[in-house]
């Protein structure tokens, strides 16, 4: 990680499960270069980490508020938190 790194913490509400929301957000975060990981939760949200160049994380941020076609998103939550170092992006 440069020193430009960032890292945001999302949540993401809506029917944002059972529609490939991990595997899009995976795909996604990939071609932009972001590092992280993304998991379903028990309350019907989904989690995710994004990690890497500020902008390149924003524009991962931005797609969380749509996310793949068939998700119907209604909030995202996203709190900052200190950057780890992770590589590569993985679902849980």
């Amino acid at each position: 990680m440069d020193d430009g790194a960032i890292r945001k913490r999302v949540l993401v509400s809506g029917l944002v499960q059972g529609v490939y929301f991990r595997d899009s957000c995976r795909r996604t975060a990939l071609a932009e270069g972001v590092a992280g990981w993304v998991r379903n939760l028990p309350d019907g949200r989904v989690e995710a980490v994004f990690e890497g160049d500020a902008d390149r994380v924003e524009r991962l941020v931005r797609w969380a508020h749509t996310g793949p076609g068939h998700a119907r998103v209604s909030g995202v939550a996203v709190a900052d938190e200190p950057v780890e170092g992770l590589t590569g992006f993985t679902i849980r």
